[in-house]
């Protein structure tokens, strides 16, 4: 995963012309004449966005090298008319590492830290970081299967009878 920062394009009414009309306008896009409903409901959605772009930053910076591009979200327009982001994920390739048991270990073990990376898992972070123990095995098994092959080409493998040489 490429760590890098996802900047989003920031929507506004802003540039309508009936928006820049109303005299009533404020700083945090929303009029004077909004009811204190929508002024809660932007608030709720303010914070979901900087809640949801954390735990997503949170899972890139983890992943390194191992994200497949940024992350990606779902957004809900709020009564301001501007986007949140309500939702997010970054891929991951879990895929192991063909002939490499040791490497396919390590991958496993930062798959699972960047599922886990955020302050508040999802029930998906979790799944995934449990699905690592499986990849994980498996290559612990390979990695096993290859030395015990190693170990039995060798001349001083258990299979050898022993001589012992007294002087």
């Amino acid at each position: 995963m490429e760590i890098s920062p996802t900047t989003l394009p920031y929507h506004s009414t802003a540039h309508l012309p009936e928006a820049r009309a109303n005299s009533n306008s404020r700083k945090d896009g929303l009029s004077s004449s909004d009811t204190e409903g929508e002024r809660e409901e932007t608030a709720k959605l303010r914070a979901r966005d900087k809640q949801v772009r954390a735990h997503e930053q949170a899972h890139s910076a983890a992943a390194g090298g191992l994200a497949k591009g940024g992350a990606s979200f779902t957004y809900e327009r709020g009564p301001d008319g501007r986007q949140y982001a309500v939702g997010g994920e970054v891929n991951i390739d879990t895929s192991p590492v063909p002939g490499n048991p040791e490497a396919t270990i390590r991958k496993a073990q930062q798959i699972r830290s960047a599922a886990l990376a955020p302050a508040d898992p999802s029930s998906q972070d979790r799944a995934v970081a449990a699905s690592t123990a499986t990849l994980e095995a498996q290559a612990r098994q390979e990695l096993q299967k290859e030395r015990e092959e190693e170990n039995s080409d060798s001349p001083y493998s258990s299979n050898q009878p022993k001589i012992d040489i007294f002087v």
